[in-house]
């Protein structure tokens, strides 16, 4: 079972409800951590997605603080503890965000800890239909020690 992240900004979020019912199926088997609203309309999905699919298994999702009230960091800790296998975060490069710091730091962390990242549903559909989705994946991790044991 993969630990997945779900992240939408508000114009995204129809996307990531759409993206989750159709691929209900493959990513309603795994531990789902969502920020905020996005939970809301992810769990909805699923659950539709599921009706249509005739199936029924138990949903593990645990809803955070939404993205500006501290639901970004909340998930930035999580993957600098371990806690997420893969992020999708289909964000709105159109509209600035309140909490665009948070969002930033949010995306570095993920690639500091080679956490597979999806911002769009194109890449989303990837990364679900990648046969790696389906095994045991460890990501390799860089050794940054050089960068903090510097003296400016």
């Amino acid at each position: 079972m993969k630990r997945i992240a779900l992240v939408a900004h508000d114009n995204l979020k129809k996307d990531m409800a759409e993206w989750a019912e159709f691929n209900a199926d493959t990513i309603a088997r795994h531990h789902l951590t969502c920020t905020g609203t996005t939970g809301r309309i992810v769990e909805e999905a699923l659950l539709r997605g599921h009706k249509t699919l005739g199936v029924s298994y138990p949903l593990h999702l645990v809803r955070l603080n939404s993205g500006p009230l501290g639901g970004d960091q909340q998930l930035g800790a999580l993957i600098v503890e371990g806690k997420v296998d893969v992020l999708f975060f289909f964000w709105d490069p159109m509209q600035p965000q309140p909490h665009d710091v948070d969002v930033k730091a949010l995306l570095r962390l993920a690639v500091l800890y080679n956490i597979p990242t999806a911002s769009n549903r194109s890449t989303a559909d990837f990364l679900v239909s990648s046969p790696l989705f389906k095994k045991e994946y460890k990501p390799m991790l860089k050794d940054y020690t050089s960068y903090v044991n510097r003296t400016v």
